[in-house]
């Protein structure tokens, strides 16, 4: 993951990512992501999220192959989302990733999404996760090299 520098528009932390905040997802607005009114819709600012959360997820070391071999995971419990500005069709995205907290068996984060040319935040979304026995489907505690990893990424509110 590409850690803040400070260097062109998009590549330093946008206002309420600064610290420890981490790029977790880079990409593009398509001409299909835009619905009737011209702008990103919805559903792929969720989607744009997902993909930072399992982004973020792998520096924490809540990997597929983890997810794979020790038959837990996570499962989102709450999402927050505020959209801010226009997406349009051909801009660029930059989503940059802090955690919040870190306890026993949940985790929470936070992404803002900014347009990669002019740094504008676009959107913010916070969420909490549950660290998952998806065969009990009841929560597990967290590996404790996972909880070192977040805590070293975890930024003050």
């Amino acid at each position: 993951m590409i850690r803040p520098d400070g260097g062109a528009a998009g590549a330093s932390a946008p206002p309420g990512a600064s610290g420890g905040a981490l790029v977790t997802y880079r990409g593009a607005v398509y001409p299909w992501h835009c619905d009737h009114m011209g702008h990103m819709n919805v559903m792929w600012y969720v989607g744009k999220f997902d993909e930072a959360s399992w982004n973020l997820f792998v520096e924490i070391g809540l990997t597929p192959g983890y997810v794979r071999t020790s038959n837990c995971g996570m499962v989102a419990v709450q999402q927050t989302l505020e959209y801010k500005r226009e997406l349009l069709a051909g801009e660029a995205v930059i989503v940059w990733s802090r955690v919040l907290r870190v306890g026993t068996t949940s985790v929470s984060w936070a992404h803002v999404m900014v347009n990669a040319e002019t740094g504008e935040v676009a959107a913010t979304c916070e969420l909490t996760g549950v660290h998952l026995d998806r065969h009990a489907r009841r929560p597990h505690a967290l590996p404790a090299g996972v909880v070192e990893r977040a805590r070293v990424l975890l930024v003050p509110e």
